[in-house]
């Protein structure tokens, strides 16, 4: 296997703040909104949402703009949800035989690659259907039974479906009337207004289904009600919205009004309020339509090919290279254009070893992206390299990853498209507030756990080895670059930031998990201290991990807490996250843990050898710690110091320390 030479991609970490509040919205139509729409999808005039029409063979999604924090702050179920809205199924004649239905979707992205219609209702394709790779939960509201079967039959069902089109759970469509055990059936392909409600309690891991007609009130017993651990299926941030799709039969699919809720119960629509459908034209109406169309087609055709003609001599046409189709989602070079301003000096949010990074608001659905725009001098050098990185890079799926939307290739230039990440980047948190944000220790000891579990994900648990290189609290982007499982890095140039480059890395330029560690490290160190790798101390430049020990060799180690915490923190965990940022910062590669070792002691699974058992009494002897390193073996007779930062950053003049980051 052909490995990368010396190419560079971007990943984000997503720091998160976690909350237990309400999280919610409401639409009583949708002409307002700023849903992400997919393919066959329009909002009409009226305010309704449409997701499919009458066409054969098409697929439609809506989904609400920003990911939804899923988990509860205080331990790892999933919140509770509850969701309301309104839907309306309009067959393509009046003989009720449309297909194929809608679904209510939680999926970790609001596009589906390669999706296919018909049953799969535009989610999932005969290769994914069922893989528990897709983390998706969904409730169908179907028309057409025949899954898997020779033929189709019309069909009149709800089912709760996990990352597959099999069904855990599925009953006829109908309503239990208050009061009674007898059921009335409601018929999805009416044609008139249906409501659905789908409640997930979090503590006691039940998934409720409803449904009635818009003149009966939310029955008090559901339609279903299943024991679903939903904690196993869906991610952190998950997305909510709408997928619909036709066959060889077909509906008019829409989305009246919507509301939900994260820890309550989602409000009530007002039934007033709610946009009105106008009748579907008839077939023969169409018919006269298509022909005049066609006619006004066949004079105009002549005069479009001219046009297009001109256009191609006029213009600097970008052309698509058949690998190009094999990757993630292209954008249009002049969509990220707009969106970044004409990649306006305004809007940039960082700047990286191999070009600039822009936010940008998406014009098509107002969803805000992050743009990293890499320069290249050797267009055709790699291509195909960066092709297939952007490939397997697509498919990274992790709570602390912020995912690949897409890419673009204009000229010399490869833009990547992520998520915006609205809470910044960790180090304007640790020394600045930002819109009155203020890092406690339980959120720092969150974020640097959520990071060695990402950083864990991404060294052995992903297919491929992926090694980001520049591991620091300033960067939002952080380079990546990906080996397969066992084999060793070529890298031949040196990428990473003084202060946080491991020493080895400076004498063989080859970048590897362990070099990670080491900047995670130093990492830790900061995240405790409040300070940069560089510290100002005393009318002098000092490394950071130097400035810590000499604080353990003067006898309290406490004293390079950061003091915005003002003493509000665990001293145990404290001194856990020190001694480990010591340990992974160490200067021999033998020493260092690997990231799942550090896992298990941010846990608690393991004890950090160099500190463990010592007293909370907050003194820490320079000759306690000392003996007990000594002891480990982790040093020498020498001085602490000299072994804990021998060349970080190399051979560095005090000049080359003031450029600091």
């Amino acid at each position: 296997m052909t490995q990368p030479k010396s190419l560079m991609l971007i990943l984000y970490f997503y720091i998160q703040f976690l909350s237990s509040k309400s999280f919610n919205f409401t639409y009583h139509g949708f002409n307002d909104s700023n849903l992400i729409q997919e393919q066959a999808t329009v909002i009409k005039p009226s305010g309704a949402l449409r997701l499919t029409n009458t066409t054969q063979n098409v697929i439609g999604h809506a989904f609400f703009p920003t990911p939804i924090l899923m988990f509860n702050n205080t331990n790892s179920n999933v919140s509770s949800f509850s969701t309301y809205f309104i839907f309306q199924i309009r067959p393509s004649s009046s003989k009720n035989n449309g297909g194929f239905g809608l679904a209510f979707t939680l999926s970790p992205s609001p596009r589906f690659l390669f999706a296919e219609g018909g049953h799969y209702l535009g989610i999932f394709n005969s290769s994914n259907d069922g893989s528990p790779l897709n983390h998706i939960f969904m409730v169908e509201f179907d028309t057409v039974n025949g899954y898997k079967e020779e033929s189709n039959t019309n069909g009149n069902h709800v089912g709760i479906n996990i990352n597959g089109m099999n069904s855990m759970a599925s009953q006829p469509a109908s309503y239990y009337k208050n009061g009674t055990q007898a059921t009335e059936e409601v018929h999805l392909e009416s044609g008139d207004p249906i409501q659905a409600w789908i409640d997930y309690d979090g503590v006691k891991n039940i998934v409720n289904v409803t449904v009635s007609p818009l003149s009966v009130p939310k029955p008090i017993r559901p339609l279903m009600s299943e024991v679903i651990d939903l904690s196993h299926v869906v991610m952190e941030n998950m997305y909510a919205g709408f997928s619909a799709a036709t066959g060889d039969k077909s509906s008019s699919h829409y989305i009246l009004g919507w509301s939900f809720r994260i820890n309550g119960e989602a409000d009530k629509l007002d039934l007033n309020r709610i946009p009105y459908v106008p009748p579907e034209k008839t077939s023969s109406t169409n018919h006269k339509v298509k022909k005049a169309l066609l006619a006004s087609f066949a004079v105009l055709l002549f005069i479009l090919l001219l046009a297009l003609a001109s256009i191609v001599f006029c213009r600097r046409v970008e052309v698509m290279e058949s690998w190009e189709l094999d990757c993630p989602h292209r954008f249009e070079y002049r969509e990220l254009h707009k969106a970044t301003k004409g990649f306006k000096e305004s809007e940039k949010i960082g700047v990286g070893g191999f070009g600039a990074v822009y936010k940008g608001i998406l014009p098509s659905n107002g969803a805000e992206i992050a743009v990293k725009k890499i320069m290249s001098n050797n267009p055709l050098q790699g291509m195909r390299e960066f092709a297939a990185e952007i490939e397997s890079l697509g498919r990274l799926r992790h709570k602390n990853l912020v995912n690949l939307q897409g890419w673009c290739k204009h000229k010399n230039d490869l833009l990547l498209v992520y998520e915006y990440v609205p809470n910044g980047s960790l180090d304007s948190l640790l020394y600045s507030s930002k819109n009155g944000i203020f890092l406690t220790w339980q959120q720092r000891f969150n974020i640097i756990k959520g990071i060695a579990s990402g950083l864990l994900y991404l060294h052995e648990e992903w297919e491929q080895i992926v090694i980001h290189r520049d591991m620091k609290s300033s960067n939002v982007l952080i380079d990546t670059r990906l080996y397969d499982h066992g084999k060793t890095s070529h890298t031949t140039n040196v990428v990473g930031t003084i202060g946080y480059i491991a020493p080895e890395l400076t004498r063989t330029g080859r970048a590897s998990t362990s070099t990670d560690v080491f900047g995670y490290g130093i990492l830790l160190l900061e995240v405790v201290c409040g300070r940069g790798p560089i510290v100002y101390e005393a009318d002098r430049n000092v490394i950071l991990v130097d400035w810590v020990v000499e604080c353990m060799q003067k006898g309290n180690i406490f004293d390079a807490v950061d003091g915005k915490l003002n003493f509000e923190y665990e001293v145990e965990e404290v001194e856990l996250v020190m001694g480990l940022g010591l340990l992974c910062s160490h200067p021999r590669v033998e020493v260092r843990p690997t990231m799942r070792e550090v896992v298990k002691y941010l846990n608690g699974d393991e004890i950090l050898p160099v500190f463990d058992k010592l007293s909370c009494a907050g003194s820490r002897r320079v000759d306690d710690i000392t003996s007990r390193l000594l002891a480990l073996g982790l040093i020498s007779d020498t001085s602490v110091s000299t072994l804990f930062y021998t060349s970080s950053a190399g051979n560095l003049s005090s000049s080359s320390l003031d450029t600091g980051r």
